[in-house]
């Protein structure tokens, strides 16, 4: 342990939680991203390949429901682990990013969906290094930042299978190529899907920006507080245990 940093004393049965993660590696909840990251390389070959259009479905469809399922797991087991919580949303846009580019080099889904997808990403990636200088806890996940994850990669799903076509909205006109589905041209399902993940995104961005911008603010009102060794608390195996701070 680093001088001066400070542990907090924690309950035993606390390790393992959101607020609390392990240090643990190979736990079924990382083992079920391991996997995602894995499918999406196997997705990305078969479609790039154009070895067989369903299939490729199949395996991004998979890849996507283990999204949910890992999280779900480490919650309910108390496995939820430093290395998930860095890897989960790496492995989730690497899956988003192979789904939409693969869409867009097949010129079925617009370019500038891309565009606002991996902009996002790469504004929040520049940004936490200038938030990680004053604030060393990594920010938790926000629920609207699952809600679009979960909206693209169904959208992006339903894309790829092709069905069912609807009839477009009309709400632009024709002429306005970048908004099908809005205009009066048929879709697929998905587009609606990816639409409102897009402004969910774009949403989880801001977000993100307000509470790093809090996290900032916090940490230069408190410094003391980022001395915290948060990757190695001080566990208690008391029944009593509290978590009072200690040198």
């Amino acid at each position: 342990m680093a001088a001066g940093k400070i542990r907090k004393k924690i309950k035993k049965e606390l390790i393992g939680t959101s607020d609390y993660p392990s240090n643990k590696i190979f736990t079924i909840s990382n083992f079920i991203t391991f996997t995602r990251l894995i499918l999406t390389g196997v997705f990305l070959y078969l479609f790039v390949t154009d070895f067989n259009r369903y299939v490729a479905l199949v395996i991004y469809a998979v890849a996507a429901s283990t999204d949910w399922l890992d999280g779900q797991i480490a919650r309910m087991t108390k496995t939820v682990s430093w290395l998930g919580k860095l890897l989960d949303p790496i492995v989730d846009r690497a899956l988003l990013f192979c789904g939409v580019v693969g869409l867009v080099a097949r010129e079925e889904l617009p370019l500038w969906i891309c565009l606002a997808i991996v902009g996002r990403d790469i504004y929040l990636f520049l940004g936490n290094f200038v938030v990680k200088r004053y604030h060393k806890r990594p920010i938790d996940v926000v629920f609207v930042g699952k809600l679009a994850t979960a909206l693209l990669m169904s959208g992006f799903t339903l894309m790829l299978l092709g069905l069912p076509v609807l009839d477009g909205l009309c709400i632009v006109p024709d002429s306005i190529a970048w908004l099908p589905g809005l205009n009066c041209t048929p879709v697929p399902l998905g587009i609606f899907f990816v639409y409102v993940g897009v402004c969910c995104s774009l949403l989880t961005g801001l977000v993100y920006t307000v509470k790093g911008l809090q996290a900032i603010r916090n940490a230069i009102a408190h410094p003391e507080d980022e001395d915290e060794d948060f990757l190695n608390p001080d566990i208690d195996e008391g029944e009593e245990a509290s978590a009072a701070e200690t040198a």
